[in-house]
């Protein structure tokens, strides 16, 4: 390790940027569909090692100090999120006449933007670097900064975030509800890049010490959870059916298909209850499912009203309109869960507040819109943003928080979600992006929200995955990419109220505090001993 370490250490010029470009994706290979989590391991060790062999001039000035460790940061960053989002590209392929000449931006451009986090990651890194476990400590604080900045700076997309690596499995993912994504995003840093440590024997024995005890407690807590702990005092079932129709995109908004859709998604729901399983109470839809406005339908909802048994409720991804204020303003379009009882009535809807930037809505549009572009999502002209979340209700007064899309994977959206609810509901359309690497990240995310937040999920999409999963992240039952049909689910859902609400998110932000102060301190600390 010695050796390869030196190796590594002493690169520079163009091989410098390949093996930085080559260890960011490898990283990828934690995450799914491959779950290969040891890949962790070598990526944060090589990158460890390149940031030892940045050199700068102490005489130069901060950014010019700073400009090497920011170079190999965003390569890094620039090849893991290559790798880890290369499947944006597709979504752009639907509708190929109109989209593919941007099919660069999607592919190199995004990348190019959110490596800039990992670049500002390992520069601050490289500010507090010190000898020893110092330097890992200083990187895990930096990538945990740049991960929580990822979530929220020009609307946000922490899609991907490190943390996910080191949650394959639902074992593995408890630990999710007491540090959070962001406190997982550090830790995650901080363990893989331990062993960058073996390439020193001065300071093996602290890296093999602190590795295998944050290693171990991880481990242990997941099976106490999903093993030991005891079972929630009090809860309620909700019977529930999941349908999944698998519509292709690009003939979806069809007028000729839109009244086989609507039979399809009838029958799917209306199909007899599974061996042993009771009759649904709630029917979930995937996102935008009908191919059409559903408050312009009264012909739709009269059909659903009649598919509704007595008591049911169904909640549907749809699009909504509001009638335009005045003679100069347009209809206002929403991306909706819309809830419909037997009589074929909404009775309530909420709509998605966090629209995507150029597929649902165009910043800037005035500006935008003068020079060609238009949203890849070009239902009806682009959506307006909700303008509040709350909880839909569910049969048997069961409180659900509806997240739409990629909602789902910002943690802050959830925040205080068991005050006013006790399951979560993602409703998504998968489709734009096939059988790639796109529809598994997204379902890992939402299956680790649900242990953040500690409440079950069901998740309806498209074309898959739809699932229904446990508050520990276990699937109950689900339907795979490309299968079309409905499943029941007997869903448990416990008494939130009853158990104390930690707040992971405000935890993990402290463990990146603490990492930072402690990063501080061992780089101060080493300047006065050098002196």
């Amino acid at each position: 390790m010695t050796d390869l370490a030196a190796r590594v250490i002493l690169l520079w010029g163009w091989r410098r940027v390949v093996v930085a470009v080559l260890a960011g994706a490898c990283a990828v290979l934690a995450l799914p569909p491959y779950d290969f989590f040891p890949a962790g391991f070598v990526s944060f060790t090589v990158l460890v090692w390149l940031l030892d062999g940045v050199a700068p001039d102490p005489g130069d000035r901060l950014v010019r100090r700073l400009r090497g460790a920011f170079t190999v940061g965003w390569w890094f960053g620039f090849g893991y999120f290559v790798a880890g989002l290369w499947w944006v590209g597709r979504a752009l392929l639907v509708d190929a006449d109109n989209f593919a000449w941007a099919l660069p931006i999607a592919v190199l451009g995004l990348p190019a933007v959110l490596a800039i986090f990992y670049g500002l990651a390992t520069a601050l890194a490289r500010l507090a670097w010190a000898d020893g476990i110092g330097r890992i400590v200083a990187l895990a604080a930096a990538f945990g900064i740049a991960e929580w900045l990822r979530s929220f700076v020009l609307t946000g997309f922490p899609w991907n975030a490190v943390g996910y690596a080191a949650m394959p499995v639902p074992v593995l993912m408890q630990s999710v509800g007491i540090v959070g994504l962001f406190g997982m995003n550090a830790l995650a840093v901080l363990v893989f890049a331990m062993p960058a440590l073996a390439g020193f024997r001065r300071h093996r024995g602290a890296g093999v010490v602190v590795g295998l005890l944050l290693v171990g407690a991880h481990l242990g807590y997941g099976v106490y959870q999903l093993y030991g702990a005891p079972p929630p005092e009090g809860g309620r079932r909700l019977q529930a059916r999941v349908v999944q129709p698998s519509v292709s995109q690009s003939g979806k908004w069809d007028p000729q298909e839109r009244a086989r859709i609507m039979q399809s998604l009838l029958d799917l729901s209306a199909r007899p209850a599974a061996d042993g399983q009771e009759r649904p109470d709630l029917i979930v839809w995937p996102e935008t499912a009908l191919p059409f406005v559903i408050t312009d339908r009264p012909d739709a909802l009269a059909a659903i009203g009649a598919m509704l048994e007595p008591g049911q409720t169904l909640f549907l991804g749809a699009v909504r309109s509001e009638a335009a204020a005045s003679e100069r303003d347009k209809p206002r379009y929403y991306n909706a869960v819309v809830a419909i009882n037997d009589g074929g009535e909404i009775v309530d809807a909420v709509d998605k507040q966090h629209l995507v930037p150029f597929g649902e809505y165009l910043p800037f549009q005035d500006l935008f819109e003068d020079l060609g572009f238009k949203t890849v999502a070009e239902t009806v002209g682009g959506f307006s943003s909700g303008s509040m979340r709350r909880a839909l209700s569910a049969p048997g007064g069961i409180g659900a928080l509806p997240m739409i899309c990629y909602e789902i994977i910002f943690p802050d959206l959830l925040a205080g979600a068991r005050a006013q609810a006790d399951i979560v509901v993602n409703v998504t359309n998968d489709a734009w992006f096939g059988d790639t690497a796109g529809p598994y990240q997204h379902f890992r995310q939402a299956q680790v929200r649900a242990v953040e937040v500690g409440m079950p999920l069901i998740r309806a999409a498209n074309n898959g995955i739809s699932a229904v999963v446990d508050e520990k992240g276990r699937v109950i039952d689900g339907f795979a990419v490309d299968a079309v049909g409905s499943f029941d689910v007997a869903l448990f859902v416990p008494d939130v109220q009853s158990r104390p609400e930690i707040d992971a998110g405000r935890n993990g932000l402290l463990i990146i505090l603490f990492f930072a102060t402690l990063a501080c301190g061992m780089n101060i600390g080493q300047r006065l001993r050098s002196k």
